[in-house]
């Protein structure tokens, strides 16, 4: 029986096998005629694969749902085709995931019942810094490698654990660096924003990006600590004035066209909007189409779903919005030891699930890849051995995946690697930044209103 909070939403537990026995006999032989032929099926056929079991805590349902259901898609096809090039070390993978609805307790939960109910080998990261937040003292203490493909506050890294590896390009606190830089380099001083209005949701990932748009002090929530002065802050550094602030609640906010006529009224040129979901970014977006707010540029931390165009349509039209991954970034990574481009990537999910990929599915394919690598390099599932083959990574040695590749400080955040700035145009997610990557489209400035 699960405990209370706990979901699965996958494979049952192996203390579970006696009751499946009929079951599994009926499913492993379709399972053999399916994989005839196959270097997988040739090992079932002798007897010769073991398995490897993953866990995963996402978010299914609740305020993060929608970027849950995405992370459980990116983790389940990386894991088919894994176990298509004959699995890992010759042993077949298996993802349990369980719902978390949203909740940090649930997660804690789920997090140890994986670890000391069914003995997983390894794990993968949830989603959202709130939930990656606590969970991070739970892998630490068990002794387990922490990949984490959505959990972006600076105080995560800062907790002291050495078992830590982000797969973005950076703390949220640096994200602002990225749009300081993008301002600067492309478009000309006489058009730039002056003045800016910055919005926030009470969420763990948007104070953090906030923190470094403004100059806050970071702070461990446990002793109130300074862990990061971010003074002046990244739009002090662009020469922009912030005229107006503001800040909702983490759950239950809907007052979103008062919102909106308060940003409109400050005539702030460039609107910044830090959300805790696309929904969010969704109700923001229709309520200052509602009042007309004439912003000369927008920027969001989330929208980059198709989610968000299809909530917003037209009204999305030059809003700009960091991103880790882009479907036209040509980057190569490693699968079952052979190269698998980013492309490999768009066109397997378009063939799984009948739709475009985001980055919401990308992260954690990418996250997936790593750990691949990682028991790979290490010989084992032995987590302590994949976390030394992990932390040992450089610049020319590093783990290779759909969103290019990582090695990583000693807290755990890559090193090297800039956020990209894409933005809505004709309905259409364009990377306009950095332009020294890789093929870029202009950037569309000033916004014409919403």
């Amino acid at each position: 029986m699960a405990a209370p909070g706990e979901e699965p939403v996958q494979k049952q537990p192996e203390n579970d096998n006696k009751s499946r026995t009929g079951q599994q006999g009926r499913e492993t032989m379709i399972f053999k005629n399916l994989m005839a032929g196959t270097a997988l099926g040739a090992m079932i056929a002798t007897g010769a694969v073991a398995e490897i079991s993953i866990g995963a805590s996402l978010p299914l349902t609740g305020a993060f749902s929608i970027a849950g259901a995405k992370h459980q898609q990116g983790y389940q096809l990386c894991v088919d085709l894994i176990n298509e090039r004959g699995g890992i070390l010759g042993e077949e993978v298996q993802l349990i995931v369980s719902d978390n609805r949203s909740d940090p307790a649930t997660a804690i939960n789920q997090y140890e019942r994986f670890i000391n109910v069914d003995d997983v080998d390894a794990v993968f990261g949830t989603f959202s810094s709130r939930l990656t937040f606590p969970v991070a003292n739970i892998l630490a203490r068990n002794g387990f490698v922490h990949p984490i493909p959505a959990g972006g506050a600076l105080r995560i890294y800062t907790q002291g654990h050495d078992n830590l590896f982000y797969f973005q390009p950076n703390a949220a606190e640096y994200v602002g660096s990225s749009v300081r830089d993008m301002i600067g380099d492309l478009v000309d001083e006489a058009d730039r924003p002056k003045t800016a209005a910055v919005v926030v949701a009470d969420d763990f990932f948007a104070n953090a990006v906030e923190a470094g748009l403004l100059g806050l002090a970071v702070t461990d929530p446990a002793d109130g600590s300074v862990v990061q002065d971010m003074a002046p802050g990244y739009l002090t550094e662009a020469g922009i004035e912030v005229v107006y602030t503001e800040k909702w609640p983490e759950e239950g906010f809907n007052d979103w066209l008062n919102l909106a006529n308060s940003i409109k009224r400050s005539d702030a040129e460039l609107i910044i909007a830090l959300t805790a979901s696309a929904e969010e970014a969704v109700q923001i977006t229709r309520a200052l189409q509602t009042v007309r707010a004439t912003p000369k540029m927008v920027y969001y931390s989330q929208g980059t779903q198709a989610e968000f165009y299809e909530g917003t349509g037209d009204a999305s039209e030059s809003i700009l919005m960091h991103t880790s991954w882009h479907p036209a970034a040509p980057y190569v990574g490693l699968l079952g030891g052979e190269e698998f481009s980013n492309q490999d990537f768009s066109n397997s999910f378009q063939e799984a699930f009948g739709a475009a990929p985001d980055e919401d599915s990308a992260i954690p394919f990418a996250v997936c890849q790593g750990i691949e690598q990682s028991i790979i390099g290490a010989g084992s599932t032995d987590n302590a051995a994949m976390g030394e083959w992990l932390s040992a990574r450089t610049k020319d040695d590093p783990v290779r995946t759909i969103l290019g590749r990582f090695n990583w400080s000693d807290i755990g955040l890559p090193e090297g690697k800039p956020f990209l700035m894409a933005q809505w145009n004709g309905g259409e997610l364009q990377f306009v930044y950095p332009t020294d990557e890789f093929d870029t489209s202009p950037l569309s400035h000033p916004k014409d209103g919403f």
